[in-house]
């Protein structure tokens, strides 16, 4: 087997698309928390921060905010499951550990749109 035969296999592990997702949303959210503090720092006048209010009750701005809100629970399980792993030494259910996280995100996130419409 050739090295890129080995990656290709390494890259279809579970593990391997659960810290792919835990570095991706660590990213949007790194992006994201910027962007959020300059809204709240809109809260200091009055009409700036209800242009910012009004903007974001767009329906596109509710979706994009549930994702965010997914892809902090989605981190946060994703980092829960790390740690377990580090600490625990947990191999054998590592991929219904994985499932969870996932399923924890976008339950999270599921909900949290249900509550923006």
């Amino acid at each position: 087997m050739s090295i890129s035969g080995i990656t290709r296999a390494s890259r279809a592990h579970p593990g391997f698309v659960a810290a792919l997702v835990h570095r991706l949303s660590g990213l949007a959210l790194a992006i994201f928390l910027p962007l959020h503090f300059l809204t709240l720092g809109l809260a200091l006048d009055e009409t700036a921060f209800a242009g910012a209010i009004s903007w974001s009750n767009q329906p596109l701005v509710k979706i994009s905010e549930s994702l965010l809100v997914a892809a902090l629970a989605v981190h946060f399980a994703g980092g829960l499951r790390v740690l377990a792993i580090e600490f625990l030494g947990l191999t054998r259910a590592q991929s219904a550990w994985i499932a969870c996280c996932f399923a924890f995100g976008a339950g999270i996130g599921i909900l949290f749109l249900m509550r923006a419409f």
